[in-house]
């Protein structure tokens, strides 16, 4: 009996950055993506925080061997004939856990099968499988044209991740580049970004200026390079980080978790198109130029609209909501927030 065939693709991806609550940094990174059937394999595994080992930032010889390895041009680096399809993004050790899968030749074709959660040298495939995930064949030809694409160049690019700051280089455009840097961002900062080249606008994935008379004079020319700019910038590090991540975050809206978020003083409603962990954090600056944050979820939330009762005395003043998952972030303000603190 002939396999069913799953059709095999590669696309752009992102594990978002952050700057988390007690100072640290989670890092940024952009990976290319498995896609089975016209769907993100890590969309199948919804409470996962990992990247794929065809990272953008790995360099030519590294990212050669790790396609090779997946042509089975070379040994596999586990026992069994595992592979590693999705590791630890702040370090790739296995020791934090890693989805690895068998990969085998059938005939001209290739065969995913026994995925797995795996945190060392061995697997139990009864306690860690991803049951019901798999086996999946792949037509060789097409197989072995995406992941050769990758050497070529011919893959699918990932958008730049440089943003460009525009205002004085003190304070908070000062404190904002040493973070977005800190997670893996490029940021640069100008004074002023009137008389900057078109051609050099367009190296940048995202802007944010904090002069709202000059915000309205880049609009236009940044729309002509397709730099997104930040149009309301909060007064909060994270949230300005946050914010940026949304602008340079290209993917269609079927290829994202989370699809809108909106609040007010006594709810937060958000959109999600796949089961996966989201964490939704409320940022509050007081009269006196104080910020405070609070978690107000972390749970794994199915696809569908959400309502989240909020409690009005976390989002009282100056608000923000930040939803984030592994491969997205929103945020939005906390419209109609008590003035009082």
């Amino acid at each position: 009996m002939s396999p069913v065939y799953a059709t095999f693709g590669l696309e752009p991806a992102t594990r978002v950055g952050a700057v988390l609550a007690d100072g640290g940094y989670q890092v940024h990174r952009d990976f290319v993506d498995f896609v089975v059937d016209g769907s993100p394999l890590l969309f199948r595994l919804a409470e996962l925080d990992a990247v794929s080992p065809l990272a953008s930032d790995l360099p030519p010889a590294v990212l050669d061997a790790q396609v090779r390895a997946l042509l089975l041009e070379d040994e596999p680096p586990l026992p069994g004939g595992r592979f590693v399809l999705y590791g630890c993004p702040e370090c790739a050790d296995l020791g934090c856990g890693a989805v690895t899968v068998v990969i085998e030749r059938d005939g001209d074709d290739y065969r995913w099968r026994d995925f797995a959660w795996q945190t060392g040298e061995h697997v139990d495939l009864d306690r860690d499988g991803y049951h019901g995930t798999g086996p999946f064949h792949f037509r060789g030809p097409a197989y072995r044209a995406a992941l050769t694409a990758l050497l070529d160049g011919n893959a699918a690019a990932v958008p730049s991740r440089r943003v460009l700051l525009i205002g004085p280089r003190v304070g908070l455009l000062a404190k904002l580049a040493a973070a977005l840097r800190g997670i893996g961002i490029g940021a640069d900062i100008t004074p002023d970004a009137t008389d900057v080249p078109a051609g050099e606008l367009g190296e940048y994935g995202a802007a944010l200026t904090v002069s709202e008379p000059q915000r309205g004079a880049l609009r236009e020319a940044f729309a002509r390079t397709g730099t997104v700019l930040v149009d309301a910038p909060a007064p909060v590090v994270p949230v300005l980080v946050a914010q940026l991540q949304q602008a340079l975050d290209r993917a269609p809206a079927e290829r994202r978790r989370l699809t809108a978020l909106t609040a007010t003083p006594y709810a937060a409603e958000i959109d999600v198109t796949v089961p996966g962990r989201v964490q939704l954090a409320a940022y509050r600056v007081d009269r006196f130029r104080r910020t405070h944050v609070r978690t107000v979820l972390d749970a794994v939330l199915g696809p569908g609209h959400h309502r989240l009762p909020l409690d009005p005395r976390t989002v009282r003043g100056e608000a923000y909501l930040v939803a984030s998952t592994s491969g997205g972030v929103l945020v939005a303000p906390v419209r109609g927030a008590s003035a009082r603190d």
